[in-house]
């Protein structure tokens, strides 16, 4: 039975993955206290659950957290693996004792503050921070004829490892960081696969001269996005080469303006464009419709397949715990303001802004944002 009786705190933060658990540090550090919510059984369950070969693509020097780097015995892009004992090493070197099985069902406004109502309690706070992230909910496609589809159809969030296709013709759908990894995955397991592109796209080198892009972004002057599209420009094509030539089609805006104007992170190449010009990875338009073997695709081309992958995306699902939600995000649901206080007070959310320079990073410098905002207005706890 749910107890109304509401424990109370200064802050009350959702999610103790990378944000949840960055928040809760930087408050700490500033004397404020706080309780930290996660519905699982353990921290950054998000990355546990991911795909086996899944590497960080933004360098170990510009991924840790506040007050703590990450490991100098870490490769300079650290496995899924690594990110998750850097996860758990920082909760416990900071003490920061999540409340674990506490599934969040509502947070609401009150006059005095904010009211978060689990499966089990409440808690009342004057401040709420958000971190559950953008990756809550799988956004997973529709086609005509799917239902009639004799493979496998998942979504990435339920791809493990490439082993299980071996020998088998594997189509990915998108062509995000995700589906670029997980396509060479499959060749390297034996698999054939091939990737959907459905719309224009961005592509950038991980790294240039053996140099990570994003360290370059980071040091790089500021400015307008499309002055620095234009300025890396040939430094781009010099590395990523011409896409147009393997049947992709490219944005009319460059990378920076695809993250400011869509929130979207262009594909950071780790070796998807090789494999694509050495035919190991085969690229085809979108999908039209399913058939019984396989899919058809825009340009009338057909492929058997024995699975589909739906690389396609997440959302970030506040609505499902958030009745206000529609009053502090846009039309896509993420957050109108991530690292800032939102248009409600004392609700904050952290993680959500999609960065040019590493989502880790930006964590850290919003966590610490967030941190200073509340130490410096909080109120005796309601």
């Amino acid at each position: 039975m749910r107890d109304h009786s509401g424990i109370a705190a200064s802050v009350v933060i959702v999610g103790a993955s990378a944000a949840g658990l960055a928040s809760a540090a930087c408050l700490k550090r500033q004397g404020v206290d706080y309780i930290l919510l996660e519905q699982s059984e353990r921290v950054a369950v998000r990355w546990r659950t991911q795909y086996d070969r899944l590497h960080l693509h933004t360098n170990r020097g510009l991924s840790g957290l506040p007050y703590r780097p990450m490991p100098s015995s870490y490769p300079r892009y650290p496995s899924r693996d690594q990110v998750v004992a850097y996860l758990e090493e920082y909760a416990e070197q900071f003490q920061l004792a999540p409340r674990f099985g506490q599934t969040v069902v509502s947070i609401e406004p009150r006059d005095d503050g904010w009211m978060t109502i689990t499966e089990e309690t409440s808690f009342s706070s004057r401040f709420v921070v958000i971190a559950t992230g953008n990756a809550r909910e799988p956004q997973m496609p529709s086609f005509p004829g799917m239902d009639r589809f004799r493979g496998t159809v998942l979504h990435s969030r339920d791809y493990r490892s490439g082993a299980a296709y071996r020998g088998q013709s594997v189509l990915v759908v998108g062509f995000g960081n995700s589906g670029g990894e997980i396509a060479i995955d499959l060749y390297e397991q034996g698999a054939r696969p091939a990737l959907a592109v459905r719309g224009a796209v961005n592509v950038i080198p991980r790294d240039v001269f053996g140099i990570p892009v994003l360290a370059i972004a980071v040091y790089a002057p500021k400015g307008p996005p499309a002055v620095s599209d234009f300025l890396f420009a040939p430094l781009i094509s010099l590395v990523v080469g011409d896409i147009t030539k393997l049947g992709l089609r490219t944005l009319p805006y460059g990378p920076q303006q695809q993250i400011a104007r869509d929130r979207r992170i262009p594909l950071l190449d780790i070796g998807t464009i090789k494999h694509i010009r050495e035919s190991h990875i085969a690229a085809y338009p979108g999908i039209t419709r399913f058939t019984e073997a396989g899919v058809v695709f825009e340009d009338g081309r057909e492929l058997e397949v024995g699975a589909v992958i739906m690389a396609t995306g997440y959302r970030p699902a506040l609505h499902d715990f958030l009745p206000a939600a529609a009053r502090v995000t846009d039309a896509s649901g993420t957050p109108l303001v991530s690292g800032r206080e939102s248009p409600l007070p004392g609700l904050f959310f952290c993680g959500f802004h999609v960065a040019p320079t590493g989502m880790l990073r930006e964590i850290g410098i919003e966590a610490q944002r967030i941190a200073r905002a509340i130490g410096a207005g909080r109120h005796t706890p309601v």
